[in-house]
């Protein structure tokens, strides 16, 4: 599912591999959104025939300064609750197994379970209450600390550049209107927060900077008709 497209082109990324090759992908499981908001087809066959007669679609990628990618969608705070990140520990080899398995098949079981779909965790303090945040756009401010928001969203878009909307808190009987940008570069920075990028809750952070990499990765899509 998303989840796993997420994984692939983070490892990908990490090793610096992910520009040389396209990734095909066939959904199975219930968390697809972000696959099929990228073009791929929500069913298994129709998906599998992308794979054998599509095309490379080339898509933008933002990057933070800790390494880790949006496909989709950033938000601040994060929209739901989500499940955070499980990492797999392998036991040592020459430590004896508690329950009698050699060590390669408790590490193969600790895999399988960061794969499974379990149950969604509350997040403490996401979306609890407006945050004071300053969001700068290639080094242009858009909201300051001292104008407190109800959410920030970052999307790449076409030819390099993310577009941000950031949402000031309402007033009593009034709604503010969202306050628009486009840019490369987007940072966030303020008191602790948490964001969710893509299906990935993540920190919380004093400051977070995101960088947009143009036709960074590629997916194999449907060919559009004619």
């Amino acid at each position: 599912d998303d989840r796993a497209l997420l994984r692939a082109v983070s490892a990908l990324h990490r090793q610096r591999e992910l520009a040389a090759c396209a990734l095909s992908f066939v959904p199975v499981g219930d968390v697809m959104s972000l696959a099929c908001s990228l073009g791929v087809p929500e069913g298994p066959v129709a998906a599998a025939r992308a794979v054998l007669d599509g095309a490379v679609r080339r898509l933008d990628l933002l990057v933070d300064d800790s390494d880790g990618v949006v496909l989709g969608a950033l938000r601040i705070p994060p929209l739901a609750p989500r499940e955070a990140p499980t990492v797999a520990t392998a036991p040592s080899p020459k430590e004896p197994s508690a329950t009698g398995q050699h060590p390669w098949l408790r590490t193969c079981q600790s895999l399988v379970r960061t794969l499974v779909t379990r149950p969604p965790r509350t997040t403490a303090d996401a979306g609890a209450e407006p945050s004071r945040l300053r969001v700068e756009v290639d080094g242009e401010t858009v909201v300051d600390l001292d104008q407190p928001v109800e959410a920030v969203s970052v999307v790449p878009r076409a030819a390099g550049v993310a577009e941000v909307e950031v949402q000031p808190l309402s007033g009593p009987g009034a709604e503010a209107s969202p306050l628009l940008a486009q840019g490369r570069t987007v940072t966030v920075s303020g008191a602790h927060f948490r964001y969710r990028a893509d299906a990935v809750v993540s920190g919380p952070v004093r400051t977070r900077t995101w960088m947009v990499r143009e036709g960074a990765w590629g997916l194999v899509v449907p060919v559009p008709p004619a």
